[in-house]
């Protein structure tokens, strides 16, 4: 097998669609075969459709087609013991474990007086608990070889944006745990690193934050401005952050915030 990644085993969640989707396709390009997750149903609290089960077997397919192995689970990351089970079940049936991305994320839009008591539940118990729960379940089987933890947090997780301050939370909060598991699992050579993407077109689009924006908040709007001439990355920029960070080419990489961000952290 040739590749960058060749014969490396792969946990992906939010894989049904967008990033995770892509992140999945590039790293079956470079020869890792992959267990793939997702909840593959919308959420109340959420104000765009989440990916269907009939997505995350398109992504399975793709998989295939390059020739690479994939497991698929529906399973929402705010459960622990399904994902571990999910987890185990895939480890099984590839062989092993070397390195978890932990992608699936959600947003909401609104201002501090209009964002509800569920909303802050869902994107910290999605993004962040759920984050955790991803490095969870893939430590065990990654702790007596080692591997790699790529953790997707955002631009909001490096600066303060606002109109999606759960979120905002949330993605700074990926970026402490992700800091102290990559000292904690230094001894066994287990990586942790964290990717900070600007806007990436994905579907995760709420109506609320654009219509804020573009309306009564539109003074925000130069703090979602990207130093390069682009309003949005591709979401394979993106994975091929994540595909050097599950490589060896990073093997010495931890504790990284890497970001594919246009620049509009610097601003």
């Amino acid at each position: 097998m040739t590749g960058r990644v060749s014969g490396k085993r792969v946990l992906v969640t939010g894989a049904a669609r967008g990033m995770g989707r892509s992140h999945a396709v590039r790293l079956a390009e470079e020869g890792a075969d992959l267990i793939l997750v997702d909840i593959c149903a919308s959420l109340p609290e959420i104000d765009y459709p989440l990916a269907g089960t009939e997505d995350l077997d398109e992504t399975a397919d793709l998989v295939r087609q390059l020739g690479r192995r994939a497991v698929t689970h529906v399973v929402d990351v705010r459960d622990a013991a399904a994902l571990t089970a999910a987890v185990e079940d895939g480890v099984a049936q590839l062989g092993g474990l070397d390195a978890s991305v932990a992608n699936a994320g959600v947003i909401t839009g609104g201002t501090w007086d209009t964002t509800t008591g569920e909303q802050w539940r869902t994107v910290v118990d999605v993004n962040l608990i759920g984050t955790w729960n991803t490095c969870a379940a893939a430590l065990p089987h990654l702790v007596d070889h080692g591997g790699s933890l790529v953790n997707i947090s955002s631009v909001a997780g490096i600066k303060g944006s606002p109109l999606h301050t759960p979120y905002t939370a949330s993605k700074h909060g990926v970026v402490g745990m992700s800091r102290a598991l990559a000292n904690e699992l230094a001894g066994v050579n287990v990586r942790v690193n964290t990717v900070h993407p600007t806007g990436v077109e994905t579907g995760m689009r709420p109506d609320a934050l654009h219509a804020l924006l573009h309306g009564s908040r539109s003074d925000l709007g130069p703090i979602f401005q990207n130093a390069l001439p682009i309003v949005m990355t591709e979401a394979r920029d993106v994975s091929n952050a994540v595909l050097f960070l599950v490589s060896d080419e990073s093997r010495h990489v931890t504790g990284l915030e890497f970001k594919v961000d246009a620049g509009v952290t610097i601003r």
